[in-house]
C-alpha cells in the first residue's frame, strides 16, 4: 500500500499533491514498462512453416514454463535475417522477447542433430570415409525439389510407386526389423504408428505413410508384413516396403539415409521425410529429436495447405487441428 503525506488540500497544497500523484503514476508506467519489456522465455521446437515476406513463422513447441502449454503458435521477428536457413522440420531454439503490446522471436538458433549413440555417430563417420573413397556418391534432394519417381515392393507383395499418391501428402521413413535400440526405428515406426491414430480421417484419402526397410536381404513382404502388424497398419495406407538392393540404395540416397552393415546389425542414419501432393519435399528431419505430436502438426500444416486460398488462410489463423492455439499467460 503507498501512503502519501498529509497536506493542505488547497491552493498549493493541491497543487503540489496533484503534482506527485503524476509523478508516481508515470513512477508505475516506466516500471510496468520495464517489466514487459524484461521478460523473455526460452523456446524450442519443430518449425511447420516459415512466411519470409511477413517476417513470421510458425512453431510447434515445446511447453514454456510460466508462459504456455506446448501448442502451435506464430511468431513474428523484426528483422527477416533472422529467419536465414530456417525451413519446415527443423528444431529449433530461440528468444521469446513479451512487450506490453507485442512479442517477437529473437535469436533464432537452428538446433542440429547430434547423437552419441552407436549406430547414428558410425554412420556419419563411414559416410565420410565413403565420400571420400567414392566421390561420385549421390547427394540427398533439397527441399523444395521434386521427388523421383521410384517402385518398391509392399507387405503385401504389390508394387508401390511413389506416383501412384500424386495429389497426396506422403511420409517416409527408413528402418530395419532387426533393429535392436528401441529409440531408433522402433521409435521411427512408433511415431507413423501414432499419426495412423492421428489422421484416421484422412489416411488413404489424402495421406499416405511409407516404411522402407535398407535391409531388403532379410527385410521380405513376409517379414514386413509381421513387423507392420504391431501397429496394426493398414496396407493399403501404410506400406512397409522393400525391393532389390539397388533399389533401395536409390531410394536411400534421395533422403541421404546412410547403413552399413555391422556383425549382423546396422550402423545407419535417421530420416523422416514429408512430399507435399505436388511431389516436392517439404522437409527431410534427420534424427529423433521431435515428438509424434511434433511430427503430427507438420503433416497437418502441409495437409491444410493442400485446399483453395480461403482454406489456406484458415490454416494461417488456425494452423493444426486439435492442438491448443491460445497462450496461457
Amino acid at each position: 500500500m503507498v501512503h502519501f503525506a498529509a497536506c493542505d488540500y488547497s491552493g498549493h497544497g493541491e497543487r503540489i499533491f496533484m503534482k506527485r500523484v503524476i509523478q508516481f503514476a508515470a513512477c508505475l508506467v516506466l516500471t510496468a514498462g520495464s517489466a514487459w519489456a524484461a521478460q523473455q522465455y526460452p523456446v524450442a521446437g519443430m518449425v511447420l512453416s516459415v512466411d519470409q515476406p511477413h517476417k513470421t513463422f510458425v512453431v510447434s513447441c515445446q511447453s514454456i514454463p510460466g508462459y504456455m502449454d506446448a501448442m502451435v503458435m506464430t511468431f513474428a521477428v523484426r528483422d527477416t535475417g533472422g529467419l536465414a536457413g530456417v525451413a519446415p522440420g527443423m528444431t529449433v531454439d530461440f528468444t521469446l522477447a513479451v512487450e506490453k503490446q507485442s512479442n517477437y522471436a529473437e535469436h533464432i538458433h537452428i538446433r542440429q542433430y547430434e547423437s552419441v549413440e552407436q549406430d547414428p555417430l558410425t554412420a556419419r563417420r563411414l559416410k565420410l570415409l565413403n565420400q571420400l573413397s567414392h566421390p561420385t556418391t549421390a547427394s540427398a534432394l533439397d527441399v523444395g525439389k521434386t521427388v523421383p519417381d521410384f517402385v518398391l515392393t509392399d507387405q503385401n507383395r504389390h508394387p508401390v510407386a511413389l506416383s501412384q499418391f500424386s495429389g497426396k501428402v506422403v511420409a517416409i521413413n527408413f528402418i530395419y526389423t532387426s533393429c535392436a535400440l528401441p529409440n531408433f526405428c522402433f521409435r521411427n515406426t512408433n511415431t507413423f504408428g501414432a499419426l495412423q491414430k492421428r489422421f484416421k480421417d484422412k489416411m488413404g484419402r489424402e495421406l499416405v505413410l511409407l516404411t522402407v526397410t535398407f535391409d531388403p536381404q532379410r527385410d521380405g513382404p513376409e517379414a514386413l508384413a509381421k513387423y507392420a502388424k504391431t501397429w496394426k497398419a493398414d496396407p493399403a495406407m501404410w506400406h512397409f516396403l522393400t525391393g532389390s538392393v539397388p533399389d533401395i540404395q536409390h531410394v536411400s540416397n534421395l533422403f541421404g539415409v546412410d547403413y552399413f552393415p555391422d556383425e549382423g546389425l546396422m550402423n545407419h542414419s535417421l530420416h523422416t521425410a514429408i512430399i507435399d501432393p505436388q511431389g516436392k519435399l517439404v522437409a527431410n528431419i534427420e534424427g529423433n529429436q521431435f515428438t509424434a505430436e511434433q511430427l503430427g502438426d507438420l503433416v497437418q500444416t502441409v495437409l491444410n495447405q493442400r485446399s483453395g486460398p480461403e482454406s489456406r488462410r484458415q490454416a494461417r489463423l488456425n494452423p493444426v487441428e486439435g492442438r491448443s492455439l491460445s497462450a496461457a499467460r
